[in-house]
């Protein structure tokens, strides 16, 4: 190492950051070599647009909280009623 360069551990060529998919900024390398493609602020973006794509219902009586689609929604809470089904 000459002048005090950095290196990537598994390779010998000199560390290069990813760049983000959506904002094209440089990003964490461990971030990367953990599977992602998208630097903290454009991951966090993305998982609020998923999050708000689900909801969160008890599709019966005593039964345990289940995820599903927003459009799917208001159909599942309408079966709710074990007694009374409605599909």
């Amino acid at each position: 190492m000459k002048n005090g360069s950095p290196r990537c551990p598994d390779a010998s060529g000199p560390r290069i950051k990813p760049l983000c998919i959506e904002c094209s900024k440089p990003f964490a390398v461990a971030r990367r070599k953990a599977g992602y493609n998208l630097c903290l602020p454009c991951g966090d973006k993305l998982a609020l647009r998923e999050r708000k794509n689900w909801c969160v219902v008890q599709e019966y009586g005593k039964g345990g909280y289940m995820y599903v689609p927003a459009e799917a929604a208001r159909q599942v809470l309408l079966d709710t009623n074990q007694k009374n089904p409605r599909s």
